[in-house]
């Protein structure tokens, strides 16, 4: 493709910020601005927003992936002088303010970058090359057909081959992780009772393996979780990591092997990696350093939100800010608060985070749940995070589907079941 100047944004009196990424950040921030004052251009790779959180579930088929998924241009049609373009962002050049793209050049006065994060491999070169991560939908749907594809292999497969064949392990101890555990292995229980031709000695095991599990969660959360997840069937080992992965075979750090021919890694993220932010400015995890005002340290007009960001200015978390949703829509919100006190020449703020607390589903009608002081589990915990996550989820119409799905799921797994383990090839 050609190379379009500005990449056909007009030109206009008024400043223009460049967003990098269509995240929870970059949403947030496009709302709070000032459409009066500024021009807004978004970049992102993909022309809708994706809702992380429940990506999980379009991989057990518990919602299609249309139901977390909204266009972008739909969600800002309202908004004045917003352009989106949909490209890859090759470089930043500060020194000339402009954001070097897969179909063109565009300059900003203001740039943010809020690019999110890629799965954490830790170095783990095999591991890499063949675990499935779950970081977009595009993963979650690729997850689902090879279930499918797995489940149904398995019915003709020798008896002397199926061991450890059908075997699922995740990697990761995190939200992600438990939540990943807990939907496969009611899927994987529902299956089993209903269709008479899956052998329960042979069929899915799902092994869940993590150092810790819900680390940034409180300790009663952690144990319930363990609980709840080795009741259903879930085996949990934990004080260990996955050393390697050669032959199907899973290897941990104490020698122990586990046979697999899928492995999902949920392990840790790290930031997206941008060319031309200063070297002195990358963290640990690749993570952007900014000061209390979310702008880059060495850079000037630029500034850094979601995942991507690391400031240290915060007395409660002087290490860091949790890589959650919450995190990235309050410093997207006051990036855009702070860029329009600029435009009036008025008082700009840090950014201090307001903790809403943690969750996370373990299956049906069972989660866990810290609220401040306030620790809670099963069904009640399972209310509030449905209601919380639903209430994130953008489009009313996608509200509705999505709280539809959940109440039939909540019932019955018949329709979803038959979706993941009886119908379709990758």
């Amino acid at each position: 493709m050609e190379s379009v100047k500005d990449l056909s944004v007009p030109s206009t009196d008024k400043k223009r910020v460049v967003v990098i990424g269509g995240g929870f950040a970059g949403i947030k921030l496009i709302e709070g601005i000032d459409a009066d004052k500024y021009q807004t251009v978004l970049i992102d790779k993909n022309n809708y927003h994706q809702f992380q959180p429940l990506i999980y579930q379009v991989a057990s088929s518990g919602l299609e992936p249309a139901s977390i998924c909204f266009p972008l241009r739909r969600l800002f049609k309202r908004k004045k002088n917003f352009f989106l373009r949909m490209a890859e962002v090759k470089e930043i050049d500060s020194a000339n303010k402009t954001v070097h793209t897969s179909a063109g050049d565009i300059s900003y006065d203001y740039l943010v970058v809020c690019a999110g994060a890629v799965t954490n491999f830790y170095g783990n070169a095999n591991a890499e090359a063949a675990a499935i991560p779950m970081k977009t939908v595009e993963d979650a749907i690729y997850l689902r057909n090879r279930i499918i594809e797995m489940a149904e292999r398995s019915l003709y497969i020798p008896e002397d081959q199926l061991n450890g064949y059908c075997n699922l392990v995740i990697v990761g101890g995190g939200a992600t992780g438990i939540e990943i555990a807990g939907v496969l292995s009611e899927m994987n229980k529902y299956a089993t009772e209903k269709n008479s031709e899956y052998d329960p000695e042979h069929f899915t095991r799902i092994y869940l393996i993590s150092p810790d599990i819900l680390k940034s969660m409180s300790a009663k959360a952690s144990s319930k979780t363990v609980e709840t997840l080795t009741k259903m069937g879930v085996h949990v080992i934990t004080g260990k990591k996955v050393a390697d992965y050669r032959d199907k075979q899973v290897i941990l750090d104490d020698g122990s092997i586990i046979k697999s021919e899928m492995l999902i890694w949920v392990s840790g993220i790290k930031a997206a990696s941008l060319k031309g932010l200063p070297e002195e400015s990358v963290g640990p995890g690749g993570r952007i350093m900014c000061d209390g005002y979310m702008q880059i340290k060495g850079m000037d007009s630029v500034f850094c939100a979601g995942d991507m960001a690391l400031t240290t200015s915060d007395e409660k978390y002087p290490k860091g800010h949790p890589q959650v949703a919450q995190v990235a829509m309050q410093q997207g919100a006051l990036i855009a608060r702070n860029l329009n006190a600029l435009s009036a020449k008025g008082e700009i703020r840090q950014f201090r985070y307001k903790n809403l607390g943690s969750m996370a589903t373990i299956g049906r009608g069972r989660a866990v749940a810290d609220i401040g002081r306030i620790h809670l589990s099963g069904f009640p915990a399972w209310v509030i995070w449905m209601f919380i996550h639903l209430g994130f989820i953008i489009g009313i119409r996608n509200k509705f589907i999505v709280l539809i799905d959940w109440i039939i799921n909540y019932f019955s797994f018949k329709n979803s079941m038959k979706l993941i383990l009886f119908k379709g090839k990758r």
